[in-house]
């Protein structure tokens, strides 16, 4: 609950006075009605200029505990007798913000009208002030230490970590979500350019979207200092920006400003905010820093309307979204040549359907897949070298070229440290070359950095288990919820460390969940059986089969690029031959899983294969 200053007689802002001795609100000196309700609401906010005053808070503080109405019809009506009283408006507010999810501020400047005493008062102490100032000066003493000690803000820290929240669509129309997303992760990558701020991943912002959470909470669960929030409105070739900084330990408000541009300046629009928001929470920026964020262009509304719903549908990983993605991003660079993001999607969009085998004869075999996503990368890493984006779409192509790889992964950090997929995919790198400590710390930022990603959860937890750091690899896997999409290769990875723990019953007991998940439940059952009847070994026999039939069912029905978990099958069930079958299969199509050859433990029986040591060679692997 707010905690009440002294209390003050008359407070004046814009052309109002509200005299909380008279009860009474003037406008230009002459008195205007105001119903009890909204008065006491109007004082309360008065009280607190320019911090969040909760609707929790409001409700203790102007409606008692037993007063039996529904206390937030009650106080929405308040607000707008209040607001038609004043001339305001909720869309454009002139005194009273509405913070969605949380309460109001009063956003006006207030003065507080001293009575005469008062003020003759103040006077004299005013000149005892500066008798003090004086004396001061004339004895050297240090007055900026003494000035710094008086206005320090008490609980001041650095703010090093900050969150976008989704911004709010206030067209009303469904149909722009698309572009206020997009708007909300611009934010988010032109803050990452900074590199003295953690700034959230847009995936992590994006699930507080349409939620009441209080910021304090929100601030808690990201492990942030500060969250920006705001709206954006579109309409026509024009785009309204309103943005606002708020410190989340204490809810308070630091910054509120907006912003209004074409479209086609959107993007300048973008840098311009993350400038400002930089010198309000007093970030130092290197002189590269600077210019990355003064360098946006102007882009075509068209183009960059396309851009922005096709990263709306590649943000689903789905097949058909990926189709749809890769239509839009062709839409943007037919509208501008020259816009290095489309062309990163394009990568990526190809990427994605030649990494989860989402391909089909109708549509592109993985192999041209493939070469159109590194076409596309090259020509937006040459339309913007300083796209952090286009690095990572870069090094993603640059299958087996690990150096090269690398070094496009370390640009894209450089370019945006904040950027969490470079640092998962550095992870993934460092991982394949057997690196792990290295791994494990890239795995770790790319988590800060995104916390709510059970992608990245997962991606640790497999970064751990490819060390051998098993009960690290179980802590990880077990927080990550079932199912997402990497559920089934989870629960085989927790059924491998417990039968190396020695722990069967509960190594069965993931083979049936990941069973399970896959809808093979005839299969579990046999399972369950065998292991009942014939113990360990033969359960684990029946799931290797059961899994390989699954897998090259799938396969034939052009689902899933599983090559390299079929040769996995096979190593394990001890059949060599057929295993180098699919492992050479893997090699022809590029199949990103080869990448772990090295330290693939599903594969350990083949390593003394000189066939093992030839293909390692070949994708550029020291054996």
């Amino acid at each position: 609950m707010p905690v009440l200053h002294r209390p003050r007689e008359v407070i004046r802002f814009g052309p109002f006075e509200l005299d909380l001795r008279a009860g009474e609100l003037r406008k230009h000196g002459r008195k205007t009605r105001l119903q009890q309700q909204p008065f006491r609401v109007l004082a309360l906010l008065l009280e607190h200029p320019g911090e969040v005053v909760t609707r929790e808070e409001l409700r203790q503080v102007i409606w008692p505990a037993d007063t039996f109405v529904d206390f937030h019809e009650g106080l929405d009506a308040t607000i707008y007798k209040l607001r038609n009283t004043l001339g305001d408006s909720s869309e454009n507010p002139r005194f009273v913000e509405t913070l969605p999810r949380r309460g109001y501020r009063f956003i006006a400047a207030v003065e507080e009208v001293l009575p005469k005493t008062t003020r003759a008062r103040n006077l004299l102490t005013l000149a005892g002030v500066l008798t003090a100032v004086v004396l001061a000066l004339l004895f050297g003493l240090n007055l900026a230490g003494t000035r710094d000690r008086l206005f320090r803000r008490t609980g001041n820290r650095p703010i090093r970590s900050l969150v976008v929240l989704p911004l709010q669509n206030l067209s009303g129309d469904p149909s722009q979500e698309y572009f206020v997303d997009g708007m909300t992760e611009a934010l988010t990558t032109d803050l990452g350019k900074i590199g003295a701020l953690r700034v959230i991943s847009r995936t992590s912002a994006m699930q507080y979207k349409g939620t009441r959470k209080a910021l304090p909470e929100i601030g808690r669960e990201l492990n942030v200092d500060v969250v920006v929030e705001g709206a954006v409105l579109l309409s026509g070739e024009r785009v309204r920006i309103t943005t606002q900084l708020v410190e989340t330990s204490s809810d308070r408000h630091l910054w509120a400003e907006t912003y209004e541009r074409d479209l086609r300046d959107v993007l300048v629009l973008q840098d311009e905010l993350a400038l400002t928001i930089a010198k309000q929470i007093q970030v130092k920026l290197s002189v590269d820093e600077q210019t990355r964020l003064a360098t946006a262009h102007s882009v075509d509304a068209e183009a960059l309307e396309a851009y922005l719903q096709g990263r709306e549908e590649w943000n689903k990983w789905t097949e058909e979204s990926s189709k749809k993605s890769i239509k839009y991003f062709e839409q943007a660079v037919r509208k501008n040549p020259a816009y290095a993001p489309a062309w990163a999607g394009i990568s990526d969009a190809y990427m994605l359907r030649h990494i989860l085998g989402a391909y089909s004869q109708a549509f592109s075999p993985p192999q041209e897949a493939f070469q159109k996503a590194k076409t596309a990368a090259l020509k937006a890493v040459e339309l913007d070298p300083s796209l952090s984006e286009a690095h990572v779409s870069l090094a993603s192509v640059l299958l087996f070229q690990w150096t090269a790889a690398e070094e496009e992964l370390q640009r894209a950090i450089a370019l945006n440290p904040s950027n969490a997929m470079a640092h998962q995919w550095y992870g993934y790198l460092l991982s394949a070359l057997g690196r792990f400590d290295e791994a494990i710390a890239e795995m770790k930022l790319a988590l800060e950095l995104d916390p709510l990603s059970s992608n990245k959860q997962n991606s640790l937890g497999a970064t751990f288990y490819r060390a051998a750091r098993y009960d690290e690899a179980l802590e990880h896997f077990r927080e990550v919820p079932d199912a997402d999409v990497n559920s089934a290769y989870r629960h085989y990875r927790m059924a491998a460390i417990y039968e190396r723990k020695g722990m069967q019953q509960e190594a069965v007991a993931e083979m049936l969940t990941a069973l399970r998940i896959k809808h093979q439940n005839e299969l579990a059952a046999t399972v369950q059986g065998r292991f009942t009847s014939s113990g360990y070994s033969s359960a684990k026999k029946t799931f290797l089969w059961g899994d390989l039939r699954e897998n090259q069912r799938q396969v034939k029905d052009r689902l899933l690029p599983l090559a390299v978990t079929i040769a996995g099958d096979y190593a394990l069930l001890g059949e060599p031959k057929e295993a180098f079958e699919w492992l050479e299969k893997a090699f022809r199509e590029r199949e990103h899983d080869l990448m772990y050859l090295k330290v693939d433990d599903r594969l350990e029986a083949l390593r003394p294969d000189p066939r093992f040591q030839d293909l390692l060679h070949r994708i550029g692997l020291s054996p």
